[in-house]
């Protein structure tokens, strides 16, 4: 049986060597890059029509279909990472995570975000400046129950 880390690897192989972007493999599918490149990357799994396409495009083995399809264990490092790009995703939160929180709260109320119902969105936004990166998080507010 392959493991998930085995299958991520083989995927990333797969990939440059088809010389596929992550949009080429989303768009083949017929989901949002974001999200497939969550699965991709073992934090999502993938239903089995979208993991037979998935097969097909990277011309992946049999037994990547079980793999793909499996419910991931979402675990990552608890340390700060040291990758400055997620490393600065992680600043944000730092820094705003709390204004972030409170204005969430006072709009809504006491509850959170889903990140189940949940969707997220990379694009590009054209700037003399210099291009600007526009990361939209779009998740159902589910408020704390009373019992």
């Amino acid at each position: 049986m392959m493991t998930r880390q085995a299958l991520t690897d083989l995927i990333l192989e797969k990939k440059t060597e088809l010389a596929l972007s992550w949009a080429d493999i989303a768009s083949g599918i017929g989901l949002s890059p974001t999200f497939v490149t969550s699965a991709c990357l073992g934090m999502n799994s993938l239903k089995p029509e979208y993991a037979d396409k998935l097969i097909a495009i990277l011309e992946l083995p049999t037994e990547a279909k079980a793999a793909i399809q499996a419910c991931p264990t979402k675990i990552w490092d608890q340390v700060v990472p040291t990758d400055p790009l997620v490393y600065r995703l992680y600043e944000i939160v730092g820094v705003y995570g709390g204004t972030i929180k409170e204005l969430i709260h006072e709009e809504f109320g006491d509850g959170i975000m889903s990140a189940i119902d949940f969707s997220l969105d990379i694009d590009r936004e054209e700037n003399p400046a210099g291009d600007r990166v526009v990361i939209t998080m779009n998740g159902k507010f589910l408020p704390y129950k009373s019992w």
